[in-house]
Parts: C-alpha cells; structure tokens; sequence
C-alpha cells in the first residue's frame, strides 16, 4: 500500500486521520522501525505498525492526538517488560496480551485547516478573511444563513440584516465559536430576540474578538482571528466539530480488560445472542474455551 497516495487522497477529502511510525522495535515484536499505518477516525488502520493488540493501543492513542491536534509519542510495553529507555513526555501503553518485546510509535495528526466561515462583505468580514487565511484557516463564505459543512468558527460582519438567522443556524450546526460584530448595546439586543440555552450562550462571542482597543476594521479583524485562534490552542475550541469526527464504537475485552476499538477486522463472538469483542485471537479463544467447559 502506497500510503503517500492514500495521504494525498484523505487531504484532498478533508478527511483527519493520524500517521503512525514505529520509531522503535525491541525483539520479539512483529514490526520494525520505519513501518508506519495511516489511522482512521473510525479506527480502522490502513498499513503495519505490530498486531492486533498493538492496534487496540495505537488506535486508542490516536484519538487523543485528534482531540489535542498535537503529536504523541507511543510506548507500548507488555505486562512484564524488561529494560527499555525512559522517554520523558511518552505515553505508555501496557499491554497485557503481548508475548513480549516494546515498541516506540510516533503519532502525528493529519487535520484539515480549521474552517472559518464569514457572513457579510462588510470591510471587517475581508479583514476576518485576510487574517484567517494568514494563519492557514480556511475561509469559507455563509451563503444566507447556511453554514458551510465543519466550520469552526462563524463570524458574522453584516452590520445589520437578518443576523439572529445567521447564529441560529449556525448554533444548530455545532459551530463552537459564533462571532457577531456589533457594539455591546446592540450585541446584546440582537441575543435578546433568541432563544438560547446556557450553553449557546458560551459559543457566542459579541463583541467578536479579543479586548485590544481595536477601531479600525483591520484592527478589529486581526483581534477576532486572535481569539479565534486562542479558542482553537486553549481546547475551547475542538479543531474537528464533532458532526466532522464521529467517536469510534468502543467496547471491553472481558478477558484482558482493555479497552477495543470496534471496527470489522476486531475478533468478536456473539454469546447468547449479543457481540462480545476481544482485543487479539488469544483473548477470543481464552473467553470460548472457558464458556465451552
């Protein structure tokens, strides 16, 4: 499998997934240095980074380098290791199914830009553009009031019009960060005509952007990406919107204890009429060997 291709091709789909490299092997392990698996949202791993219960453990870590947008570094250890070097800030992963041997696996996140969607054509929603594409957001423009598919952030510049429509919509879409550029008499007047719930009313920014004595429309264009940027670094803000990445099905290995990532490739059993899924072949056949006696 050419991964470079199948990257090229996620890209180009705005599709997030993360690359996973062995950077390390110690004997016995069925991986090498240099093999490296593409990872899926929905965990399916496309390419080699060690077997299944080495999969369960990289899949579980790739979804905290989506959620975090920051690359991870991988120890995964069986449940009686022996000498490895300490590496300060890995993440370990003890796993209780390994015969044996340690790995190192590096995880990076392979996220589509954070989308910012601006209504209106107002000199502040140009200088919002100018600004996002600046910082490599992606800048997409609300026709009406609808929402451009995963937008982060929807800055709404019109100075008027139908603009209570524009947040609604863009409330209902999950965007995270509602940025509406008024004054904060007028702000306040517009919320007033919405229904909201306490925890609409987080995502709605008004004044939009950061406090810095902004007055011109540059000024204040620079200060609302500022805080759009702040809310994508501090968490507020997730990189991906949950509609852009469904959590993956999980389930227990009632043999191990580890936590699996359900996908079509996870050894399972359907016991009195219900899934049981496993994390490797041996924790399978353990579970039906003691059922069977």
């Amino acid at each position: 499998m050419d991964l470079s291709v199948r990257e090229t091709q996620l890209h180009e789909e705005r599709r997030p997934f993360v690359r996973a490299t062995v950077v390390r092997a110690q004997p016995p392990t069925s991986a090498h240095s240099g093999d490296s698996a593409l990872v899926l949202v929905d965990g399916t791993i496309e390419g080699f980074v060690g077997g299944q219960c080495t999969e369960t453990s990289v899949r579980a870590a790739a979804q905290q380098v989506l959620d975090r947008g920051e690359s991870l570094l991988l120890r995964v250890l069986p449940a009686e290791y022996g000498d490895f070097p300490e590496t300060p800030g890995a993440t370990i992963a003890v796993n209780p199914c390994m015969s044996g041997g340690a790995m190192e696996i590096f995880l990076e996140p392979r996220l589509p830009p954070t989308v910012v969607a601006v209504s209106g054509s107002s000199p502040v929603a140009h200088a919002v553009a100018d600004f996002a594409r600046r910082v490599d957001y992606l800048v997409e423009q609300v026709s009406g009031s609808e929402i451009p598919q995963g937008a982060s952030a929807v800055i709404i510049a019109t100075h008027g019009g139908d603009e209570a429509a524009v947040i609604r919509a863009a409330l209902d879409a999950g965007v995270g960060y509602v940025g509406l550029v008024a004054s904060p008499r007028r702000g306040s007047a517009v919320l007033e005509g919405i229904e909201l719930s306490a925890e609409e009313r987080t995502r709605v920014h008004t004044p939009a952007g950061l406090d810095v004595g902004a007055r011109t429309a540059a000024e204040i264009g620079l200060s609302i990406v500022a805080d759009v940027v702040r809310a994508v670094r501090s968490g507020e803000l997730a990189r991906l919107p949950k509609q852009a990445r469904p959590l993956p099905r999980t389930a227990v290995d009632p043999v191990c204890g580890m936590t699996v990532t359900v996908t079509e490739s996870t050894p399972h059993l359907v016991v009195a009429g219900s899934d049981v899924w496993f994390c490797c072949p041996g924790c399978r056949r353990a579970y039906q060997k003691e059922h069977a006696a």
